[in-house]
């Protein structure tokens, strides 16, 4: 057992838990930066690492009522397909990956987008149920097809960054269902769509041989009872900072993927 890799599993679980953001947007960089894993294998690893930690977070935020399941659908309806047809993309065209340093860059840019929607979210609420009550009934016949799409491009996106599923998810569901999401509904919907996006890319990131199975064990050593904590605290903790610190991270990391 490697303590730096279940304490960082640990830390990055109990923010999954908590927010419904930082698995994919904080662990595949922390796996290239501090532990020098390249990026085809940190963000096949990570996935895994998404896709068993949202589980467990998953199963008690359903457990509570939280998620709506409706919205759940919709998205995976758009991202699942999307995933499966990137990895085959991937695989017939690219060998399982691509180059590095393409990878760094379309890693950087995704942190840097994650970075910079993050502390929004709160400060987005108010408006956006103002626009959505004004806007009236006819809004709700374009959520469909908009949930589906938007689905479709983070799945393309996860597939190939391990970044977005959570911070992307949330804001999304913000702009189109922002009276029908409270903050604890947010975050199950959101964990409860990145399990099945996640497991997908997941299976199809190991079928490429992009996975550290080693690695990936003790990182759940730590995520599991990480991710149990912070889905207990949801709600509970006033996770303001919490964002506003993860923007922080997640920008020097992505600006360090581009410029190193």
């Amino acid at each position: 057992m490697e303590f730096p890799y279940v304490l960082s599993g640990a830390a990055v679980g109990f923010l999954v838990g908590l927010t419904g953001v930082g698995g994919g947007s904080l662990m595949a960089p922390l796996l290239i930066i501090l532990f020098n894993f390249t990026p085809a294998k940190a963000i096949g690893t990570d996935l895994w690492f998404a896709a068993i930690t949202k589980m467990v977070g998953g199963t008690l935020h359903g457990q509570i009522g939280s998620p709506d399941w409706q919205v759940v659908r919709r998205l995976a309806l758009g991202s699942v397909p999307a995933a499966v047809i990137t990895l085959l993309w991937l695989g017939f065209y690219y060998g399982g990956r691509l180059e590095a340093d393409l990878l760094m860059r379309l890693l950087g840019v995704a942190l840097l987008v994650v970075a910079c929607i993050t502390p929004m979210k709160e400060r987005l609420s108010i408006p956006l149920r103002r626009f959505r009550a004004q806007a009236g009934p006819q809004f709700r016949s374009h959520q469909l097809i908009l949930t589906v799409v938007s689905g479709a491009l983070i799945g393309c996106l996860v597939t190939i960054t391990s970044v977005g599923a959570g911070a992307l998810v949330a804001v999304f569901l913000m702009l189109v269902y922002p009276l029908r999401m409270n903050a604890k509904t947010l975050v199950g919907t959101d964990i409860l769509h990145a399990i099945p996006l996640a497991l997908v890319a997941a299976i199809g990131h190991s079928w490429l041989g992009n996975v550290d199975w080693t690695l990936l064990g003790n990182l759940l050593i730590g995520s599991i009872p990480g991710v149990i904590l912070g889905s207990l605290a949801t709600g509970k903790v006033e996770d303001h900072w919490i964002r506003n610190c993860l923007a922080v991270m997640l920008a020097i990391s992505g600006l360090k993927m581009l410029l190193g």
